[in-house]
Parts: C-alpha cells; structure tokens; sequence
C-alpha cells in the first residue's frame, strides 16, 4: 500500500510504502471487539459491594419460636427475605481485567489499522517537529491537514515531538501516542489516523512479523 507524504502545511513531499500485512489485512471484528472489551474492563474499578447476610448488624435472636405461630420458620431477621436483610448474590470487589493471547490483540491492532485505510482516514506527515511549544500552531498544522473532528497521532519514540505534544495537550479529541503505545481503543476512538513517516514504517515492522 503506498501513501503520500505531507509535511505540517499539508503539502506533498513524496510517498511511503506500507505494509499490506498490516494495512491491508482481512480484518476480524471479533479481535478488536474482544481487544476493545479487554482495555475497557481494566479500567473498572471493581470497588462495588454489598452487604451479606453474614455482614449486615442485627438478627442474633429468633424472631419467633420455631411451632405454633402458623408462620414458616425463621431464624433471623437479617434473612435476604426480610427488610434490613442482607442481599442475596450481590456485587463484591473484584478485578475485571482478563488475559487476551497477544496474537489477538496484535489481530486487532491490524484490523483497526485495516479499516482506517480502506476508509481513507489515514494521513502521513515527515515529521511532527515544532520550533516552538504553540496551541495556536498546532490549530494551524490541523487546518492545514485537513483535521476537524478526533485525531490520533501516532509517533516514533526516537522522533523530535516534544513541542508538538506540549502543543495538542489541552485540545479536546487530539492525542499523540508512540507506535509502543498504540491501542485498539484509541484507534478505533479517532476520525484521523496521523501517523509520522517513520512510525508507519515501523508499524508495518513491527506488527507484520507473526
């Protein structure tokens, strides 16, 4: 797959090759649900609790005697049929995260990286360098661009963005993450993929040795 290469002002200075392993795969909607389900269930804090019948005060002595009442039998008031009785199968902490192969989130990632391409919503930059840390640049480099909705910028650890991240740090809906970083939810959260030269290379590097 070959895209072209614009620089910040949005004009083209040459074209990169992309990995079709990566960028053109078949893609598997049950990986990145699973992926997506895997990212969102780890933020869940699992503090949610009730209280047992063992847990709640009160109910030491038998309401009333065993025979004779006419009444079924009972032998405390905190009972989970009673008011003030403890809740039958409720919530108690615990961890939501579960364990996902790395092959499908790998999957997954190529997937959500598949479909940004075949819906044209991938853009190449040379590079994110700044001369200097300005939000009012950075408004001007998506203008120019072509962004006005979610954007995800993708980057190579080893690249000078620094005043470029500085930069889009308090616009709402624009993140920069590196190619280690990237994730299923990010991805598929972002109209626009912007992905540096180098870390599309990288990419296609990375994720298409299985």
């Amino acid at each position: 797959m070959k895209l072209e290469v614009l620089d910040l002002t949005g004009k083209k200075v040459g074209n990169v090759e992309l990995a079709d392993s990566v960028f053109q795969c078949e893609v598997n909607n049950q990986a990145i649900f699973d992926a997506l389900l895997r990212q969102q269930s780890s933020w869940r804090q699992g503090t949610h609790d009730v209280k047992g019948r063992s847990e709640v005060s009160g109910g030491g002595k038998k309401p009333f005697r065993q025979k004779g009442t006419g009444r079924a039998r009972q032998g405390s008031t905190r009972a989970t049929q009673f008011r003030h009785g403890g809740v039958p199968f409720g919530p108690t902490p615990r961890s939501h995260t579960f364990k996902l192969n790395r092959k499908v989130r790998r999957l997954a990632l190529r997937s959500g990286l598949t479909l940004k391409a075949n819906e044209k919503n991938i853009i190449c930059v040379e590079n994110v360098n700044m001369d200097a840390i300005k939000t009012k640049d950075f408004l001007k480099v998506l203008k120019d661009l072509g962004i006005d909705r979610k954007a995800l910028f993708v980057v190579d650890v080893e690249e000078d963005f620094n005043n470029a991240y500085l930069s889009l740090r308090n616009l709402e809906n624009i993140v920069m993450t590196s190619v280690e970083g990237l994730n299923i939810y990010d991805l598929q959260n972002a109209g626009k993929l912007v992905l540096t030269k180098t870390a599309a290379v990288k990419l296609g590097e990375v994720l298409g040795n299985e």
